[in-house]
């Protein structure tokens, strides 16, 4: 592959100036600037342009007269890509892309592994067992396109198909939720979606409930970009893949540097695997085909915290604790008791992670008489205290 050298670098300077034409307004884009602040921060500053501008939309005018040594850029619009390819040709600066749109063709890139995040989407489903799977794409980004091909591939290597939505939509719009509502309703069920990203998720998720479809048990959905904001207003909240956005800005930060002191880049394209997924309630099920486990999963996971027992949920579905148990385990593969556990230390690990309430707060919310008895059993489970897990994990 053919050495990327950028133009004239400027090995002597020790504050180079450096564009970074990247939007803030999604929890990619800012994981992006977060990497990139970190590489600063670590090695020798840069004097930082950051031209603010919408994702949609070109960066100000003030590009145009910017002078510098190099630019980071999310290149996903002709006009971005016009204004780059202009103040490239005008400094004979190097440029690192951070899209996977490709504008621009003969420039180094950093991106996400579209085909990991796929395939970790699709074994996130198979592990629940699901047979109908869906994609719901957004055709004005690159990266979606890649994600739903590669998410089709990795279901059909398991000898099933993928329902797609083909609306060709170009912006956001009334009739597009009208579309994907209807979409929805015509799929078989249980189904697991896999959205391009958070946003389409969400979408999901608000037109399954107008149209009276249960998130997760009918429908499960699963997003892209795990932003917390995003995911933790959805009702209820969306589960996410996990870009490493932050290890992206920073790899991209540290070619540019590279380019800027004189140095050849071997290699053109980079790609970074995810770091894993988020799982909240909207994929929190397994794809079950008893009625009645279904129901007790249901009430399981609405009520856990509430202190309900197995005996509440036999007698809330008029059967007998013994067959509600047997039915439970065969295709649960553990039992309704170890499932309110389960749910009640899920959100046990929430609040310790995310908020600053006490122990004793957090027993109260999570169903458990005894702070004393929540942080035996958590140490149990976890074998630390809850206090260290907090101090780990946050």
């Amino acid at each position: 592959m053919a050495r990327y050298t950028g133009g004239m670098p400027t090995p002597s300077r020790t504050n180079r100036r450096v564009a970074i034409v990247i939007e803030a307004s999604n929890a990619y884009a800012r994981g992006l600037l977060t990497g990139i602040l970190r590489h600063v921060r670590e090695h020798e500053p840069w004097t930082v342009f950051l031209p603010e501008h919408g994702r949609g939309t070109p960066p100000l005018e003030a590009l145009a007269t910017w002078v510098g040594d190099g630019v980071i850029a999310r290149i996903e619009t002709a006009s971005t890509a016009k204004a780059i390819e202009k103040l490239r040709r005008k400094l004979r600066i190097p440029v690192i892309d951070v899209s996977a749109a490709r504008l621009v063709a003969d420039l180094p890139y950093v991106e996400t592994d579209d085909a990991a995040i796929a395939q970790a989407a699709a074994d996130h489903f198979f592990e629940r067992d699901f047979r109908h799977f869906a994609f719901l794409g957004d055709n004005r980004f690159q990266w979606s396109d890649n994600r739903c091909r590669a998410f089709v591939e990795a279901v059909a290597a398991k000898g099933n198909d993928v329902a797609v939505f083909s609306s060709r939509r170009t912006t956001a719009t009334a009739d597009d939720d009208e579309a994907v509502e209807a979409w929805l309703t015509g799929l078989p069920k249980p189904v697991a979606l896999l959205a391009c990203y958070d946003i389409r998720g969400r979408q999901a998720i608000d037109a399954c409930r107008r149209a009276g479809i249960a998130v997760p048990d009918e429908v499960a959905v699963l997003g892209v970009d795990d932003d917390d904001v995003l995911c933790g207003l959805a009702s209820p909240p969306l589960s996410s893949v996990m870009p490493d956005a932050i290890g992206a800005g920073r790899l991209a930060a540290e070619l540019l540097e590279q380019v800027m002191r004189g140095e050849h880049l071997e290699e053109s394209e980079w790609l970074l695997p995810p770091l894993g997924i988020a799982t909240r309630q909207s994929t929190d099920v397994l794809a079950i085909d008893d009625p009645l486990v279904v129901a007790a999963v249901r009430q399981i996971r609405d009520h856990a915290c509430d202190g309900i027992k197995v005996a509440d949920v036999a007698r809330s579905l008029a059967t007998t604790r013994r067959a509600l148990e047997n039915r439970f385990t065969k295709r649960v593969g553990h039992t309704p008791h170890e499932e309110i556990a389960r749910v009640q230390f899920r959100r046990v690990e929430q609040l310790l992670r995310e908020t600053q309430l006490s122990l004793a707060a957090i027993a109260t919310r999570t169903g458990f008489k005894h702070t004393e008895y929540m942080t035996v059993a958590f140490t149990k489970r976890h074998g630390m205290p809850p206090s260290r897990w907090r101090k780990q994990r946050r």
